[in-house]
C-alpha cells in the first residue's frame, strides 16, 4: 500500500503531506470496523486497478477511494461529509489545484448512495459502483460482508436491525439498474441482485441473466 501511494502521488506531481498515510492507515484500522477496513479499500482499489481506463481522471479516482470511508463512526450520519472535508484540507494543503479537490470531494459525497450518480459524471459512476461491487460479489463473498456489516451495528437490537438492513438491501433491488456503468452492470449486476433477493427474501425481483 505505502508503495502505492507513493506512486499515486508522483503521477500527480506532487509529494504527499508527511504523516497523511500512516492517519489514514490507521483510519481504516479502527476496531469499530468489520466492513469498512483495509479489506473494502483493497478490494475497492484492485477493481479499479481492472477498470482505469474507464476513468475519466484516474488520478482523482484513486484519491477519493482512499477517503471515501476514511471517516467512519458506526452511529454517525455525516461520515462521507466529514471523510470529503478532510480529503478537502489533506489534499489542498499538498498543493492539489482548487478544481481537482472540488471534483475529489464531489466523488466521494457520491459514496452516500442517496441515489445513483448523474450520467453527466461518469467517474462518480465509475466509483460508486466500484463501491457497491461487494453487492455482486460471489456468495460466500457477500455472505461475509451480511456478517460484517451486521458486526459493526452489533449494538443494534435484532429485531429493529433486521427491518432497517432489509429497507437498505431492498432500496438497491428495486432500482431499475444497481450499476451505473454498462461494465459492471454486465459483470455483476445478475449477481448482485441475486444476492440481494436471497437476502431480503424476495427472490421475484430476480433479473434473467444475460
Amino acid at each position: 500500500m505505502t508503495q502505492r501511494w507513493h506512486a499515486l502521488w508522483s503521477a500527480l506531481m506532487l509529494t504527499p503531506p508527511a504523516g497523511l498515510l500512516a492517519q489514514l492507515m490507521g483510519a481504516w484500522r479502527e476496531p469499530q470496523r468489520h466492513y469498512h477496513t483495509l479489506q473494502h479499500l483493497t478490494e475497492c482499489l484492485a477493481l479499479f486497478d481492472d477498470l482505469r481506463d474507464q476513468a475519466q481522471r484516474p488520478a482523482e479516482i484513486e484519491l477519493a477511494l482512499w477517503f471515501h470511508d476514511a471517516v467512519y463512526d458506526v452511529r454517525a450520519h455525516d461520515n462521507e461529509a466529514r471523510s470529503a472535508r478532510w480529503a478537502g484540507e489533506a489534499l489542498c494543503g499538498a498543493g492539489l489545484g482548487p478544481d481537482s479537490v472540488q471534483r475529489i470531494h464531489d466523488l466521494i459525497m457520491a459514496t452516500c448512495h442517496g441515489a445513483a450518480p448523474a450520467s453527466t459524471n461518469p467517474d462518480a459512476a465509475l466509483l460508486t459502483d466500484i463501491d457497491l461491487a461487494i453487492l455482486g460479489a460471489p456468495e460466500p463473498r457477500f455472505a461475509e460482508y451480511e456478517r460484517q456489516i451486521r458486526a459493526e451495528y452489533a449494538w443494534v437490537a435484532p429485531e429493529i436491525y433486521a427491518v432497517k438492513r432489509r429497507a437498505v438491501l431492498r432500496g438497491f433491488l428495486e432500482r431499475d439498474a444497481i450499476y451505473a456503468t454498462p461494465v459492471l452492470q454486465s459483470r455483476l449486476e445478475w449477481q448482485a441482485r441475486h444476492n440481494l433477493a436471497r437476502a431480503t427474501g424476495n427472490a421475484t425481483n430476480m433479473s434473467p441473466r444475460h
